[in-house]
Parts: C-alpha cells; structure tokens; sequence
C-alpha cells in the first residue's frame, strides 16, 4: 500500500499556531517539543499574541517542515501536551 498524497510540497514552511492559558513557562515548554521535531527552529522568530482578556497566549511557529510524517508527529505531540488547548 502507497503513502497517501501530501498536498504539500516538501522542504516548505509551515505555520502552526498553538493556544493555551497563559501560564509560566507556556511559550517554553512549547518551544522544546518544536525543536525535537524540527531542531533548525529560531525561536527568536515566534510570534506571541495575547487574547484580548489576556487570559490566552497564542504562539505562531513557521517551521520547515521535511516530510508529512514530521508535521503529523508534531501536531500529536503538541495535540497531547497538558498546557495546549488548540492546535491549528
């Protein structure tokens, strides 16, 4: 059986926007699981975005992705980290 058809051509960038509560060490903890699956990351290029009640911290990470397997791998692990609430 044949992998399925990525509608993305790889190498590209890739942007991923993650939301939790704002909380110590959010934008940190979210960082280290980037860099386990895309270790080229630049952290100094995340761009942090507060609700308007400032109770949620929004995180938008490009990263260069190399395979669908790599994104799929990021987003479960993110997906499945206890200070995430919402992946996109």
């Amino acid at each position: 059986m044949s992998e399925p058809e990525s509608l993305f051509a790889f190498p590209c960038d890739f942007p991923i926007k993650v939301m939790g509560l704002r909380q110590h060490g959010f934008a940190q903890a979210i960082l280290e699981v980037i860099k386990q699956h895309s270790p080229d990351y630049d952290p100094a290029t995340v761009e942090m975005r507060s609700s308007r009640e400032g109770k949620y911290l929004s995180l938008t990470i490009t990263v260069n992705a190399t395979s669908q397997e790599q994104l799929d791998n990021l987003y479960r692990d993110l997906c499945d980290h206890s200070m995430v609430s919402m992946v996109l």
